[in-house]
């Protein structure tokens, strides 16, 4: 097979070497304070992009970059588009190889991933993976221009988004129309677009695909908001909310707490009934994963540093977002860890955080806020000043007084009281302060079992 470098021919760029010094090895401790036993502070990063899609780097060296920037956890998850090996007749390869560099990564972005990317992101996948040291997984990024973006993980086959949807194709219609070489290899793809069955048939195919002989698929909102269909509105689908486990709300340098003054995705998402935990993610389109500095990232609370201790703790939400190098949080509302359902109706509760920062960090000031359901953008009911101290300094803990009958979710987010927010909303918004990090929803119910996840 030839190389994603060769595919695009004398216009490929080069590769580079990862920029920066390595990261220092472990700067915080991996074992949760509130939660002492049976889990491990994993360092992730679930969403990245290479030259199989519209990313700069060849894919063949991206875990190893991965691994050697520090994370524990890494995914591949280039754009699923077009899928236009499955309704062309045409050899991909040999389309790239007959255009010049230039047009060949034009095209390769407006298509997205092929059969052969996926095999091919499945077999760097297995030989990265090494159970208890580093986790390597291949996915994919359901792409969708106009209803949004979807990552999926953990699944034997992939689906493209002209599969499943077809709505929104304006932008590559334009640009088959603007280079002739690109709109004659496109013209079968673009004469046999579906209509807009909304995001139904992706839903249908992430429901079944446990029939098809490889795990059940998980899956997450990927920088929700920034696609103007937002989801179909967030429409919520039964049949797969127990697949659907994370928002995005940090990716790259954006923070997506607010989409404008009056909109919050994380409202619109938690209040239409996804009981999806909070991600960080750099999405990658550089040669250099996992070294660029105040990129989204995840921390997992893994019970095993493998794909099913992964599994299990993206399933069970236990994770946190955060755009910091080593950060550990670890939280409690009412002994209940993140991600759980708390059994309260209304009266105060105790929150307890877990938060600690590498060395150089100790003394920082910030801001813990408890947000809540509100018209549009989260109420925040509780604001609490924190320093970073060092592994010796105990949790915070603090009383919130929480009811029911206002909604069921409780979102902690840390905040940087001398930054602000890439993505305002309302002025005067505590929510306008640069996000650090957020905890992982809570749900409260009143009869519900302790610590009942989803």
């Amino acid at each position: 097979m030839s190389s994603p470098t060769e595919l695009l021919g004398d216009g490929g760029l080069a590769i580079a070497a990862p920029a920066g010094p390595l990261p220092t090895a472990d700067p915080v401790a991996r074992t949760s304070r509130l939660f002492p036993d049976g889990t491990r502070l994993a360092f992730a990063d679930l969403h990245n992009h290479t030259l199989l899609s519209d990313g700069d780097g060849d894919p063949e060296r991206a875990f190893v970059s991965m691994r050697d920037a520090g994370l524990d956890v890494a995914a591949l998850t280039d754009h699923a588009v077009l899928g236009y090996d499955q309704v062309s007749r045409l050899d991909p390869a040999d389309l790239l190889r007959r255009l010049d560099g230039g047009t060949a990564r034009r095209l390769r972005a407006a298509i997205g991933l092929d059969q052969e990317g996926w095999d091919l992101t499945g077999r760097l996948a297995d030989a990265a993976d090494r159970p208890g040291e580093f986790v390597a997984i291949r996915g994919f990024e359901w792409t969708n221009p106009v209803l949004g973006h979807l990552n999926v993980w953990f699944t034997s086959s992939w689906i493209d988004a002209l599969h499943t949807t077809g709505i929104g194709w304006d932008g590559i219609a334009n640009e088959a129309r603007r280079v002739p070489a690109i709109g004659e290899i496109l013209h079968d793809v673009l004469d046999a677009l579906p209509g807009d069955p909304g995001m139904r048939p992706m839903y249908d195919w992430l429901a079944a695909d446990a029939g098809r002989g490889g795990p059940r698929g998980l899956a997450g909102f990927n920088h929700p908001g920034r696609e103007p269909g937002w989801f179909d509105a967030f429409r919520y689908d039964p049949r797969v909310a127990d697949r659907i486990v994370s928002v995005e709300l940090f990716n790259k340098h954006d923070e997506f707490l607010f989409d404008d003054a009056q909109q919050s995705p994380l409202v619109a998402c938690l209040d239409a009934g996804w009981r999806v935990g909070l991600l960080g993610v750099s999405d990658e389109h550089g040669d250099a994963w996992g070294f660029p500095v105040g990129k989204g990232r995840g921390g997992l609370w893994v019970k095993e540093l493998s794909r099913a201790g992964v599994r299990e703790a993206l399933t069970a939400r236990r994770f946190f977002a955060t755009n910091q190098r080593s950060l550990r949080l670890d939280a409690s509302l009412g002994g209940v860890r993140m991600g759980g359902t708390v059994p309260h109706r209304s009266g105060p509760l105790t929150v307890a955080l877990d938060l600690q920062g590498p060395a150089v960090q100790a003394g920082r000031e910030l801001q813990v806020q408890v947000l809540r359901p509100g018209p549009g953008v989260p109420t925040v009911t509780h604001v609490q000043e924190v320093v970073l101290g060092g592994e010796d300094a105990p949790p915070l803990t603090f009383p919130v007084d929480l009811d029911a009958a206002d909604g069921p979710w409780v979102v902690l987010r840390v905040a940087d009281p001398d930054a602000v927010t890439s993505r305002p909303g309302p002025p005067g918004h505590p929510g306008n302060l640069g996000g650090v990090a957020y905890a992982s929803p809570w749900w409260l119910d009143p009869d519900a079992p302790l610590g009942r996840v989803a």
